[in-house]
């Protein structure tokens, strides 16, 4: 019999291949508002939280009002691309989440996109019945790479940090999840985890589809 488990999802970049388009998008944005980003910086903003990602900005251009009318920008340039083109997913994921709830675990989303634009992205996509519930980093004071998400998450499902399983594509969003006490499953978007990252994981996986045989 297969045990039931706790799993985490972030949702950009983990099960929406969108991540690649807000790396894009954030340094189109500051070009359009007079910064130069570089596509390290862009990198880096994976995954953080707002609090996070405007004290970030405001490290690379020395103007607290940067990151207001940048995120401003990213955002249209955002709603422009997935209005023409669609939400993206990441190979197996509707096969993957499929699997896993006929395998009868607990699945749910934590991510740093508001609960508005999740709720929208899940339901556009078709993934939004797969999650018993929706975690996001509005939710709470800090979001990536704090633990305030994960802690949250585990509080909200009744589950000890240590009983549950993150699922992450960066290493804002791993940092997180272990710093919360929680398993940290990766499937690297993007960059592969360096030597301190990967210090941090339970188990590093290729794509989504490998969670079956994981948890199987």
């Amino acid at each position: 019999m297969i045990k039931q488990q706790t799993i985490f999802f972030d949702m950009d970049g983990t099960i929406l291949d969108t991540e690649k388009l807000y790396r894009k998008y954030w340094k189109q944005a500051a070009e359009d508002c007079g910064y130069h980003m570089t596509d390290s910086q862009a990198l880096a903003m994976r995954s953080m939280g707002r609090p996070f990602a405007m004290q970030q900005i405001q490290r690379y251009f020395g103007n607290e009002d940067a990151y207001p009318q940048i995120r401003k920008r990213r955002m249209e340039l955002m709603n422009q691309e997935l209005k023409a083109h669609g939400i993206p997913l990441k190979p197996f994921a509707k096969e993957t989440l499929a699997g896993l709830k006929e395998q009868g675990h607990h699945l749910a989303i934590v991510t740093a996109t508001d609960l508005e634009r999740t709720k929208m992205y899940l339901q556009e996509t078709g993934l939004f019945t797969y999650f018993d519930h929706l975690i996001c980093a509005t939710m709470v004071e800090q979001g990536k790479p704090a633990p305030d998400i994960y802690l949250y998450a585990c509080k909200e499902l009744s589950v000890e940090p240590k009983d549950a399983y993150a699922v992450e594509d960066s290493p804002n969003g791993v940092l997180s999840a272990y710093r919360a006490g929680c398993k940290v499953i990766m499937i690297p978007d993007q960059t592969q985890p360096d030597s301190e990252v990967e210090k941090m994981l339970t188990r590093k996986l290729d794509s989504l589809k490998g969670l079956l045989e994981y948890f199987g």
